[in-house]
């Protein structure tokens, strides 16, 4: 196999995972032996194979060589030959479909008798493993699934056939009646598309059943015969360039295809390619679908091959010409930078120059790329100084620009997300600026309605332009901001901060860009093709070739220029005097803006073209420092121009990152994004250019005198800068100042003045190795001359405190201890940094460093060695405090209150107590230290979780802080609302219980408090007095407290009444419920006699019964309704049982006789008429003694028996 060499051929290139180009370069072509025609071709997308079938049988397995490491490193462009060449046999016809599959590495080919063969890989080379063949009909599409685990083969006849990658047939079906030509796997493998030979399209789940045809609306309003040319379904292994991108691509060999995002999309996007399509396929990452076919020439007979491609959205990127008689097929390589073509017997390769999302500010590289696991697209900042990176993901990014220490991010608008406050004037923009610095941080974002097609930046405006119109903002960064301006920020657009043009608009420079959208979306016959900017002035390249210039900050158009191609890149030099042109075709031109010239009618016009054009050129870049310097990349090489005359060119693949001080960096980005999420540093390269190198052979070869001579004819501040260093070396301090002074250097001036004041040769020595950064040799030469104190000094100028204490313990003195103090503390400050808190407690403790001390010990959660560094200090200390606030944090009260008291801050530990809820302690320490406020706090504390409706809340802290009255106030007020609310008697039985319980607390608490205030002989009678004096007063501020059982008395027989009732005991429910009729404030009276009426009813005592209806016939709380239906249900009660009257017993006259009732027994409901009988202990309610035997507890309180 012949190598021919690369034909001249250029084209502007997809990017990898991203929509925009840049040119692409052919590099060579393979032909074939015997000149025998190709008919297809298949790159293995992981290992880097290409399969190639051809007529007569061919089929061949081809792979390019792998670039080493250090061609990578060098940014070499890809090899040309070969490391495998190898002819399969086993065809004997033409073969016409070849693909992989890449899972299992397996090869499967077919010829034109149908025969199919599966190939594996063993030991390097390719071998026959399966043959099938049906000798019926010749196969037209076989595809593998996504996974690579079954593979679906169709006939021509008809004949369908899903096997498994292990040979295995999973079904066949016969679609009679129709010829089959294309099959497509979704990417899920639920789904099988089959295109026919008359165009139709019909879907089918993956058992074989066929579920609809497709909808092919670009083929509405079309008649004459068309073939299918390709299906291609992308499976969206590498992610999509955004959220439901389309990714199914139909096209026919009339030029006209459809994307969809699925295959029932009803609106697809439509393209009419205008030429005979031959084949088609999709990029690696989905983001680019190339085309393949013919096109008839106007002014030649023959067709031309070109390859056209788009973006999933239809737009059209770039068309490429490709020589030779008949294209049949194209394959892309697994990165998507390089591209195969078959071409009669010939296998063309060309390399993709990606125009990636990517800038370079502040020593860092800011790239993105998209991954399959995120919709979002992963903006990578990587500071490739300190080889450190920050990632943000980023939804639906347009483009990335830097300049100086910021990056603009350009995105889509998320409906979802509201919009700053200060952005209302734009609701609804759909466009954002993200104003970022170097690390990722956003700090200033901007809506607005026109689509940032073209986004360029300086160091004080961001310039974003859609076809029609441009924005400008003049952005700010905090830094900068004063305590006003951010107050001002609202009002920043009336102020003339944003404001946007329409292009065919004659700017005065007034305020007249102010922000009306309406204008801004009026069309133009001539739109906007490309823009940029420097400090002084704006450019606006247009279609027709017009470049309008506008002069910055005031935007007033100055001038308008004519260039003779169409812009696609602009780029200005450091002072703005010219521009660099790239145009769509790849050709650089330059644009001398203040020249005047007199044009060919005689006029004088400003502004020249000159002579210099390159060719191929995909990136360039102005020097920061000279307006005459630059660099350019055309195919693989880099050029660097001094005054349009070019230097001999370097071997490079690299993207331009920055050209300043004779010094360029370049960035391989083609291998940093094939593992973008690990960065190598050796993949940035640092380029000097021939003036810097010339400049330092000279020096090292001829000598300084010499040297200058020829700096003094190329003069640069770097170059000067080189002269000074190299004089310094030599102690040359005359020349050294001269250069300084060229370069204007003052630190390094005024270092020559110091040094030129000391005495000792050695000692100049030293401080030359220090300002070289040589700290050992300069470090060596101090400890020679018994400096030792210089060299601390010098490693305590570099922070270097390891070795300043390594240096402090080889000598001895009194200053040293300070030194040796302060040594320790900044180890400790390096490991705290850092999160090493134990090493800096080591350092901290040698450092006699309490406070640092404190935080270590906190960070480490030793609040143990906390609490003996809060020991170990003196009283009134300014950092107990603070410790103490730490143990509140952490909510230890003990430590934190010693802590407080200990440096007499009595108040805050008592707030300590509070917040911790430690109540029993905070009354304590209010008393301790006779503070007056705990009253008050309380109550505002237990207002506040009232407010919160904390009730039950409010009540433990009360109780906790042994308020018990007040705590008994908020649980009967409970207790009522939930009888109001009629739920279940128990529950409320038990709040009325709780609630009597806490006023039981009341009255012992006060008890106890008189019992400790009487002295003497009469203190019992004393206390008891004053006891029941305050009880008085209790009574007389709520109802409960002269009898704090009644809501649980009520409630307890209430429901010892039901369950009587229920369990049969009628007599007994109907004494129990009798009682009821005392605690009418308590339940509702409707309750109370309807449950009377039943006892009563149910015991046959009528007359009560006859009672208990007239009451609730009389009840004023009920509904005419419901006083009509108990009449109704009296009348027939007692239609049947007449109310007889019973003649009272002396026990009954007993009951209801109001004075010196008798003790009701609260387990049955009877009085107790023994003299012996068991009294409760809390509630002092009595149960008869036969009772008493059958509870462990109280049945109305359940306190212990």
């Amino acid at each position: 196999m012949g190598l021919v060499p690369a034909r001249s051929a250029v084209l502007l290139c997809p990017a990898s995972c991203l929509s925009a180009w840049r040119y692409k370069i052919f590099l060579f072509q393979i032909a074939i032996p015997g000149n025998v025609r190709l008919r297809c071709i298949s790159w293995n997308k992981d290992q880097g194979f290409i399969a190639c079938g051809g007529e007569d049988g061919l089929l061949k397995v081809l792979k390019l060589e792998t670039q080493t490491d250090e061609a990578k490193i060098k940014g070499l462009a890809a090899p040309s030959n070969l490391s495998v060449n190898q002819t399969l046999e086993g065809h004997s016809g033409s073969v016409q479909v070849v693909t992989w599959n890449e899972q299992y590495q397996k090869l499967t080919t077919s010829d034109q008798n149908g025969l199919i063969i599966v190939w594996m890989l063993y030991k390097g080379a390719w071998y026959e493993e399966m043959i099938n063949n049906r000798n019926k009909s010749v196969v037209r599409s076989m595809s593998w699934n996504a996974d690579g685990q079954k593979i679906c083969i169709v006939y021509e006849d008809g004949a369908v056939i899903v096997g498994s990658v292990d040979g295995n047939r999973i079904w066949g079906k016969d679609l009679k009646g129709t010829h089959l030509c294309h099959v497509a796997w979704s990417s899920d493998s639920k789904v099988l598309l089959f295109g026919m030979a008359n165009g139709e399209i019909h879907i089918y789940d993956n058992q074989g059943n066929f579920i609809v045809k497709m909808k092919l609306s670009c083929l509405v309003n079309l008649t004459g015969a068309f073939s299918i040319a390709g299906i291609h379904w992308y499976h969206g292994m590498e992610g999509y360039i955004e959220p439901d991108c389309p990714c199914l691509a139909v096209c026919y060999d009339n030029g006209r295809c459809q994307i969809m995002r699925d295959e029932n999309d009803h609106n697809p996007v439509l393209i009419d390619t205008g030429m005979n399509i031959v084949c088609i396929q999709w990029n690696h990452c989905g983001s680019v679908l190339a085309v393949a076919g013919s096109l008839k020439a106007t002014s030649q007979d023959k067709d031309i091959n070109i390859v056209q491609f788009y973006t999933p959205f239809g737009e059209h990127l770039r068309t490429l010409k490709v020589p030779g008689k008949q294209l049949s097929a194209l394959s892309w390589e697994g990165s998507g930078l390089k591209i195969a073509l078959a071409v009669d017997s010939y296998i063309y390769f060309a390399n993709i120059r990606p125009d990636y999302k990517w800038g370079y500010c502040s020593n860092t590289v800011v790239y993105a790329y998209t991954r399959p696991d995120r919709p979002e697209y992963c903006v990578v900042f990587w500071d490739t100084k300190n080889n450190e990176k920050y990632v943000k993901y980023v939804k639906s990014l347009i483009s990335i620009t830097t300049y100086g220490d910021f990056c603009v991010l350009a995105t889509k608008a998320d409906e979802n997300q509201p919009q700053e406050e200060h952005e209302t004037e734009s609701i609804g923009a759909t466009y954002v600026l993200v104003l970022c610095n170097s690390i990722g941080t956003p700090l200033d974002p901007k809506y607005i309605d026109i689509g940032p097609l073209f986004v360029t930046m300086t160091k004080t405006h961001v310039i974003a332009a859609s076809k029609e119109a441009f924005y400008i903002w003049q952005y700010r960064v905090a830094k900068k901001l004063t305590a006003m301006e951010i107050n001002q920020v609202a009002r920043t657009r009336k102020e003339g901060r944003e404001r946007i043009y329409h292009i065919d608009d004659t700017s005065s420079g007034s305020a007249d860009g102010h922000l009306d959208y309406s204008r801004a979306i009026e069309g133009t016959r001539d739109p906007i093709c490309a823009v940029t900017a420097s400090d002084k002035i704006l450019l606006v390249g247009r279609e027709s070739g017009t470049i309008q210039r506008y002069s910055l900050p005031s935007v007033s158009i100055v001038q308008k220029y004519t260039l003779n191609c169409r812009a696609y890149q602009l780029s200005l030099n450091c002072n703005s005097s010219r521009v660099a042109i790239i145009d769509l075709s790849g050709v650089l031109t330059f644009f001398d803006l203040d020249t005047r010239v007199v044009d060919s009618t005689g006029q004088q016009v400003i502004g020249e073209q000159l002579k210099l054009e390159r060719k191929d050129v995909w990136d360039m870049k102005w020097a920061k420092d000279n307006p005459d310097l630059f660099a350019m990349m055309e195919k693989t090489r880099m050029y660097v121009f001094r005054n349009l005359d070019p230097e001999e060119p370097i071997q490079t693949s690299g993207y331009i990152c920055n050209f300043e001080d004779l010094e360029i960096k370049s960035v391989l980005l083609d291998e940093i994004l094939k593992n973008p999420e690990h960065p190598n540093k050796d993949y940035i390269i640092n380029f000097e250019i021939r003036s810097l190198r010339d400049s330092r052979a000279l020096i090292e070869k001829v000598g300084i005198e010499e040297s200058s001579q020829f700096i003094e004819d190329n003069p640069h501040p770097r170059l000067w800068r080189l002269l000074a260093e190299a004089a310094l070396q030599k102690l040359d301090l005359q020349t050294a100042e001269q250069a300084f002074v060229r370069c204007k250097d003052y630190q390094g001036i005024k270092f020559v003045k110091r040094l030129g004041n000391l005495q000792s040769e050695s000692m100049k020595q030293a401080e030359v190795a220090a300002y070289f950064s040589r700290f050992e040799e300069a470090e060596r030469m101090y400890l020679d001359m018994d400096r030792r104190d210089l060299a601390i000094g010098l490693r305590i100028k570099l922070g270097d405190w390891f070795r300043v204490l390594q240096l402090l313990k080889t000598g001895s003195g009194d200053s040293d201890d300070a030194l040796l103090e302060q040594a320790h503390n900044a180890i400790g400050d390096y490991f705290a940094d850092r999160q090493k808190w134990l090493n800096a407690v080591q350092y901290y403790v040698q450092g006699r460093n309490q406070e640092r001390l404190a935080e270590c010990y906190y960070m480490l959660e030793d609040y143990q060695g906390l609490e003996n560094l809060a020991n170990s200090l003196p009283e009134n200390n300014k950092l107990l405090p603070d410790i103490a606030y730490m143990f509140v944090r952490v909510g230890m009260c003990e430590q934190a209150v010693s802590a407080f008291l200990k440096c007499n801050r009595p108040k805050d530990a008592v707030d300590t107590c509070v917040h911790l809820n430690q109540w029993n302690k905070a009354v304590e320490l209010a008393k301790n230290h006779n503070m007056k406020e705990i009253g008050s706090l309380l109550a505002r504390y237990a207002s506040h979780l009232l407010e919160k409706n904390k009730i039950l809340d409010a009540i433990e802290l009360y109780r906790k802080a042994n308020y018990f009255f007040e705590a008994a106030k908020l649980m009967f007020k409970i207790a009522d609302e939930e009888s109001k609310k009629r739920t279940k008697p128990l529950r409320v039985k038990k709040l009325y219980v709780l609630a009597a319980l806490l006023i039981e607390q009341c009255h012992e608490q006060m008890q106890n408090a008189q019992r400790g205030k009487a002295k003497g002989k009469s203190s019992e009678t004393a206390s008891a007095l004053a006891g029941l004096l305050e009880e008085d007063v209790l009574s007389s501020t709520n109802r409960f407290a002269d009898n704090a059982w009644r809501g649980a008395e009520a409630y307890h027989f209430f429901i010892l009444a039901q369950r009587q009732l229920y369990k049969g005991s009628v007599d007994a429910a109907l004494k129990t419920a009798l009682h009821l009729r005392d605690y009418e404030d308590i339940i509702p009276a409707v309750e109370i006699y309807s449950l009377l009426a039943l006892c009563a009813c149910a015991n046959r005592a009528f007359d009560i019964c006859s009672k208990a209806f007239v009451k609730l016939e009389s009840l004023e709380t009920l509904r005419p309704e419901q006083r009509q239906q108990y009449e109704d249900l009296a009348l027939e009660i007692f239609t049947r049982h007449y109310p007889k009257y019973n003649k009272k017993s002396d026990l009954d006259d007993v009951l209801e006789s109001g004075d010196g009732k008798l003790p009701v027994c609260v387990a049955t409901g009877d009085p107790i008429l023994e003299y012996r009988f068991w009294m409760c202990s809390v509630c002092k309610h009595c149960m008869k003694a036969q009772e008493a035997s059958n509870y462990n507890f109280c049945p109305l309180c359940h306190s212990t028996a």
